[in-house]
């Protein structure tokens, strides 16, 4: 029977052949995973022969990520931020950069915001993040998606933070009881044209959810929707942080700075491209 290093190796230059990016990686999570070890752990099994039930459990999932299917959707957790989220078709897999915003957000609040909004919840990911940084805020995660909602709700639950972290479905800030106020909204929404969404690897093509990704209008119509009825929901001298296109922070700069937000900052992401736009209203 094949070695641990050699069922390695061969599904390495499979996945490689398919077109997947670090397909060594790819299969060492994938192999490590069927049989329950740690990279670590598969490691110090490298000579070890493997049983047929073993390769059994692994050629599906090498299968399936040969296919293009995100290595997170097929394993079906992801660390981010300092916790693991459960990751399914039913939403994004959260990104670094989005992990990066969260970085950002807990960098700039001291003290922290009492009353934080997620809009466009998905995974849950930055509501949880943030309620994790933040132990005294208490965190109202928001999608229009009945099935992303549902996996929020059972992130809530992995991750222990179901007291402090409550979902509720609406259209962005339509289902909110009226008067509502926060000192911090975030959001990471959809942004990406159609063409994008085209021109983008299979693993987002073809497996995540569009809805999630793709906004009318060259990616910017759910962006002017948020920055438009923001100033409603946010408490004196509080502040909107979005994850936007990169093409985008001109066009939102004067949108916020025309309807009530009295200072706009852009951000760059990892790769030193405008990606995060915060705005203050007046008394920040």
């Amino acid at each position: 029977m094949p070695s641990v290093l050699e069922i390695i190796h061969k599904s390495a230059e499979f996945l490689g052949s398919k077109g997947v990016e670090s397909p060594r990686l790819n299969a060492e999570h994938l192999i490590g995973h069927a049989l329950k070890l740690k990279r670590m752990q598969l490691y110090l099994q490298f000579e070890r022969a493997l049983t047929e039930p073993e390769l059994e459990l692994i050629r599906p999932l090498i299968k399936r990520r040969s296919q293009r299917e995100p290595l997170h959707y097929i394993v079906g957790t992801t660390e981010f931020a300092g916790l693991k989220l459960k990751t399914d078709r039913r939403a994004l897999i959260p990104r670094p950069e989005t992990e990066y915003l969260v970085e950002i957000l807990t960098g700039l609040f001291r003290p922290p915001p009492a009353r934080v909004l997620d809009l466009g919840t998905g995974s849950g990911a930055i509501a949880l993040a943030l309620a994790h940084a933040w132990p005294e805020s208490r965190v109202t995660a928001v999608d229009s998606s009945p099935e992303a909602l549902e996996l929020a709700d059972e992130n809530r639950l992995l991750t222990n933070l179901a007291e402090r972290v409550s979902c509720v479905r609406s259209a962005w800030f339509e289902s909110l009881e009226p008067g509502s106020k926060f000192e911090l909204i975030v959001s990471n929404p959809p942004y990406l044209s159609g063409q994008e969404t085209a021109d983008a690897e299979p693993e987002v093509r073809n497996h995540e959810p569009k809805a999630a990704l793709v906004a009318a209008d060259a990616g910017m119509a759910d962006l002017r929707t948020i920055v438009r009825a923001a100033p409603l929901f946010l408490a004196e001298g509080g502040m909107i942080a979005l994850e936007t296109g990169i093409t985008h922070h001109a066009e939102l700069t004067e949108l916020a700075l025309t309807g009530g937000f009295s200072r706009v900052e852009s951000r760059r992401d990892l790769t030193g491209r405008d990606r995060f736009l915060l705005a203050w209203m007046a008394g920040a």
